[in-house]
Formats: C-alpha cells, sequence, structure tokens
C-alpha cells in the first residue's frame, strides 16, 4: 500500500530526479533503452523538431523488460520511431547496452564507427533517469556537451501510463541511490543532493521500496 507520506515524498524525487531542461539542436540524439516505450516517442518527436540529426537506440535486456520487449530495447525504439516516422538512415542501433554507463560508451563507440562528429548530446531517457543519465554521461564522455530529456509528465500521469505506482517508486528511490552513492565509486559525476531530497528517499527505503536498489557496483 502506498500511502500519503509516500506519494508526497516519490513526488519529491520526481522534481528533483528531471533536469528541467529545455531541448536545443544537438549534434545526435541517445534514446536510452528502458521497459517505458514513451522514450521512444519522444525522440521520434524530438527528431521530427530538428533537435538532432541521427539517433541512437540503445539497450539490451533487463529483468524488467525481457518479457515486455523481447527482441531487445534497441529493436523494439527503432521499431517505433520508424513507425513514428524517422527514417530509418536516421537511427543507428546499438544492442548490448545493459545499464546506463554502457548505453553511453557502447553508443559513443558506435558513433566513432560511423565517422560521426559529435560536439553535442540530446539524452532522451524516462522522466526519473534524467539526472541519472546525464550525470553518468558527462563522467564517462566529458568531451562533449549534454542536454538530458524526457516526456513532459507529472508522477500521477506518469505512473497512469506504466500502471505500476510500486514499480516506478522502485526505480526512483534506484535512481536516487545511484546519484547519492556513484560518484565515490568514480562512475558519475557529483550533483548536488538537497536535504528533502535526502530525507524523502531515506523515508521512502525505510517503507520497503528497495527493490531497484543497487546491492553492487552496478552503472
Amino acid at each position: 500500500m502506498i500511502t500519503e507520506q509516500n506519494w508526497a515524498d516519490a513526488e519529491i524525487l520526481w522534481d528533483y530526479l528531471q533536469m528541467h531542461q529545455e531541448p536545443r539542436p544537438c549534434s545526435v540524439g541517445i534514446a536510452l533503452g528502458s521497459h517505458d516505450l514513451g522514450v521512444a516517442d519522444v525522440a521520434a518527436d524530438l527528431y521530427h523538431r530538428d533537435m538532432f540529426p541521427l539517433l541512437v537506440v540503445t539497450g539490451a535486456n533487463s529483468p524488467t523488460t525481457k518479457d515486455r520487449m523481447p527482441r531487445g530495447e534497441a529493436v523494439h525504439y527503432r521499431e517505433r520511431v520508424l513507425e513514428l516516422g524517422v527514417p530509418p538512415e536516421k537511427v543507428l542501433v546499438e544492442p548490448r547496452a545493459r545499464n546506463t554507463g554502457e548505453n553511453i560508451e557502447f553508443s559513443r563507440a558506435l558513433l566513432q564507427e560511423a565517422h560521426v562528429k559529435v560536439a553535442s548530446v540530446l539524452l532522451v531517457s524516462k522522466p526519473y533517469e534524467e539526472r541519472r543519465a546525464y550525470a553518468t554521461a558527462r563522467k564517462l564522455w566529458d568531451s562533449v556537451n549534454f542536454l538530458s530529456i524526457s516526456a513532459s509528465l507529472t508522477l500521477s500521469e506518469y505512473v497512469s501510463t506504466i500502471q505500476d505506482a510500486k514499480l516506478v517508486i522502485d526505480m526512483m528511490v534506484g535512481a536516487a541511490q545511484r546519484i547519492k552513492n556513484y560518484p565515490d565509486r568514480g562512475l558519475m559525476i557529483r550533483q548536488k543532493v538537497p536535504d528533502e531530497v535526502s530525507i524523502a528517499y531515506e523515508r521512502l527505503v525505510a517503507a520497503s521500496f528497495t527493490n531497484r536498489m543497487a546491492a553492487s557496483v552496478k552503472r
């Protein structure tokens, strides 16, 4: 059961985990694989708004996506953006990444192999992964500029699309944990975590929203 306090704390995390950046044209877009096909929808919309001339879709599978996306996250993302009118020649597929660090590293390698000059990257992710994606990318690829963008939704609106509030809150707690802890492991840049965010996070951990927390070093 999700209490009023749980939900209030989740909304604090929801706001913090987003970067609140405005999209602007970049060299390339990278859509980070996940269980949420809405990420592909946002990426296609950004392409049609001329925010990038080339899109990389990246992701293999995870326990959350293996049933929803049996052909792999990147493959399903590609199929979706093609349905939405993105030309096939404007989409590169990176099908191996199993975490955010690999999303960035493998996409970078793919673009290098394709001889694409990259000065800026528009990252497209789930709303609560914006800050984590940005912090990871800045650590691993510091020679380019990054923007981190997602669907513009409230927490309630997003949960209604996923139909699993517990999963969403678990995911947010996991993202917050990584933002707090991974800079010490050299996996992300360090970002300020306001006190109210830390308090909300600790309350959600105490309330057992812990299914997506990292037990070991994973990106």
